[in-house]
């Protein structure tokens, strides 16, 4: 007898795609109940607010979100405008989670600690299939608590581990030491973040795009504050991968960023050191001393970590997971997002049934479902919950019919680092050159390269 009847479905997280997650499960006739972390929804993008996003409101909106605000009289955005990273919140994930069929089903300050099985831990067998899951949830009031649910969407992401400064996926040796050295992965260093940046020396580390808009807004900083010195550290020859593709990138404006910070290395604005592999940090009195697996040392007073993200898999220990050794996604999806192979533009559309664990009915989803892989769309996000909540109810049919049409802009290797898009530059004719021809929301920095690993250091 199966004991989860009537009981609702956990969301893990209450961004883009697991609000999106709690609408399709609505339209489903599901229950979810919405765990978020931070105060409010969106909590990880609020750290990114000053960003703006290549991709139009087009791309950024779930169907079944719309439909739900749509309901309640919420006017969209213009299609074809850009949204910055804080526009997103304010102008659909707010009014989203102010909806009552929302907002009664979500817990904000309430951090997931650990998923199980009701009475079972991972190495039992018997009637697991059909045992609720309890999700251990710490409260903004401090209590824990124990949730009993039916199943379980983790769409909490990544941004809350990056990976480290050092080689070989360990922190560089002194790297926790130097923590108060080291920034948030996206600072907005020409606003709220000016004063730890203005008239200091600044290290950038990594090769992604993510680096590329730290470097060029510490170069916008460093115009009206002279004495600001920027370093760029890299581990290959070159900083080639955060140039892309220029000219030949299938949106003018991305390509415009490569080509302007190409010119601030070539005019001796931005300092770059290749072949750069961090091994150790040395926190000094004032500063702090990075040296290279060669033995070549920088001193910096702040390091910007462009080092991209993994998925935090400690909360899962309980659950039966079956992961790609090498991106850490789900064993069917790895093969299909790795890096080394894959570029954004060459990903089928997938759903519940690539995303299944040998845990049934539980699934990750978003940007942790691609585990260390770069190259995740917003708008693939959106069609695997509608997948699973489909899953979820029964309707296997619906399940398994993915579509996903994407516009034809070329390749888009994408950076590991942030987890969104480029800001578009201000001289540039935003709606009339880079929405032209439609772009999805890209959860992560695109580059214009063919294809290839977008390592980020």
């Amino acid at each position: 007898m199966d004991s989860r009847k009537n009981l609702p479905v956990a969301v893990i997280g209450a961004g883009p795609v697991g609000l999106a997650a709690a609408a399709h499960l609505l339209e489903q006739g599901l229950e979810p109940v919405i765990f978020e972390a931070g105060p409010t929804v969106g909590a990880a993008i609020e750290q990114w607010r000053h960003i703006r996003l290549f991709s139009p409101w087009r791309f950024n909106l779930d169907p079944a979100a719309v439909r739900l605000l749509e309901a309640g009289g919420w006017e969209a955005p213009r299609p074809t405008a850009l949204p910055w990273g804080g526009e997103l919140i304010d102008d659909y994930l707010a009014p989203l989670a102010a909806l009552p069929a929302i907002r009664s089903r979500l817990q904000t300050g309430s951090r997931v600690t650990a998923v199980t099985r009701q009475g079972l831990d991972k190495t039992h067998v018997r009637d697991r299939d059909t045992t609720p899951f309890t999700v251990r949830v710490q409260h903004e009031d401090g209590e824990v608590r124990d949730h009993t649910v039916a199943a379980v969407i983790d769409a909490s992401g990544t941004w809350s581990q990056r990976n480290p400064l050092g080689t070989s996926g360990l922190p560089a040796l002194g790297e926790d030491g130097a923590a108060e050295r080291i920034s948030s992965p996206l600072p907005d260093v020409t606003g709220l973040d000016r004063a730890a940046f203005a008239g200091r020396r600044v290290l950038v580390v990594g090769a992604g795009h993510s680096a590329a808009n730290s470097l060029i807004s510490l170069a916008s900083l460093a115009r009206e504050e002279s004495d600001t010195r920027i370093l760029w550290a890299v581990r290959g020859a070159s900083g080639q991968k955060a140039y892309g593709g220029g000219e030949a990138d299938g949106l003018p404006a991305r390509g415009q960023l490569g080509s302007r910070l190409r010119r601030l290395v070539e005019a001796g604005t931005i300092e770059l050191h290749t072949g750069f592999g961090i091994s150790s940090l040395k926190t000094l009195n004032s500063h702090v001393r990075v040296e290279a697996v060669d033995g070549r040392t920088l001193e910096a007073d702040v390091i910007v970590p462009c080092t991209g993200f993994r998925p935090d898999l400690d909360i899962l220990r309980e659950v039966r997971l079956e992961l790609d050794p090498a991106v850490e996604a789900p064993v069917q999806l790895g093969p299909l997002i790795d890096p080394e192979f894959h570029s954004c533009g060459t990903v089928p559309p997938h759903g519940a049934k690539l995303l299944a664990h040998p845990e049934k009915d539980f699934y990750i989803v978003g940007m942790k479902s691609y585990g260390r892989a770069p190259t995740f769309l917003l708008a693939t996000g959106y069609e695997q919950v509608r997948s699973v909540a489909a899953a979820l109810a029964g309707d296997h049919h619906s399940a398994d019919t993915v579509q996903l049409e994407l516009p034809a802009t070329g390749v888009c290797s994408i950076d590991t680092a942030t987890g969104r898009d480029f800001p578009a530059p201000d001289d540039v004719d935003i709606e009339g050159r880079c929405c032209g021809t439609p772009e999805p929301v890209l959860i992560g920095i695109p580059t214009g390269l063919a294809h290839g690993r977008s390592d980020s250091n």
